[in-house]
């Protein structure tokens, strides 16, 4: 069994994060996914759904069925994933919340950190 290294533990390597966008439509949830691919902008981006989601807005409470986007990608690249997930989304105020990875398999990290490193080239 490979051993699980905590990401501080790696020098010179750039943060993993898992940044986590919800959609309205599975047809959002895929085109943002792809794009996200395809610009090196995320290693890998899992879509989940439907899910149901409670949120208040304006005051109110609302319910609506949504997807949800994990996108595997690391810190450096926050900004860029942020600007193109505002630029498609159709919500006024879309989520784009990161959550740092604080342990992962060593070959999965070299893995995202070579995909998404590949976009600054």
């Amino acid at each position: 069994m490979t051993e699980l290294t905590p990401v501080q533990r790696v020098p010179g390597t750039s943060r993993l994060i898992e940044v986590r966008v919800s959609t309205p439509d599975a047809d959002t949830a895929q085109a943002i996914a792809t794009q996200l691919v395809d610009r090196h902008l995320a290693a890998c981006v899992q879509i989940l759904g439907p899910i149901t989601s409670v949120y208040s807005w304006k005051r109110e409470t609302h319910q609506a069925l949504e997807w949800l986007l994990l996108a595997k990608t690391t810190a450096e690249r926050f900004d860029a994933v942020s600007e193109l997930v505002t630029s498609r989304h159709p919500y006024e105020v879309p989520e784009v919340v990161a959550v740092t990875v604080r342990h992962s398999l060593d070959s999965y990290g070299a893995w995202v950190r070579d995909v998404v490193h590949d976009g600054d080239d």
